[in-house]
């Protein structure tokens, strides 16, 4: 199965839950993955490590389009 994954960052759940009706991914096939949750990111290069947004949690959620 081929998938096309989308995950959107944002600083707040209600921006995040609104990019998916924003950009009207529904009618591209898209669908949630799973939840909208807060995360910490990090970048990995080697074995450096990089917080990214500055450590600061941000909500993501993940859109899926099966092909």
């Amino acid at each position: 199965m081929n998938e096309d994954r989308i995950t959107i960052i944002a600083e707040s759940f209600e921006a995040a839950a609104l990019e998916f009706h924003r950009r009207n991914l529904s009618a591209e096939g898209y669908r949630m993955a799973g939840p909208i949750a807060m995360s910490r990111f990090e970048m990995l290069n080697g074995p450096e490590r990089q917080d990214l947004f500055d450590g600061k949690p941000m909500f993501a959620v993940t859109f899926v389009k099966e092909s």
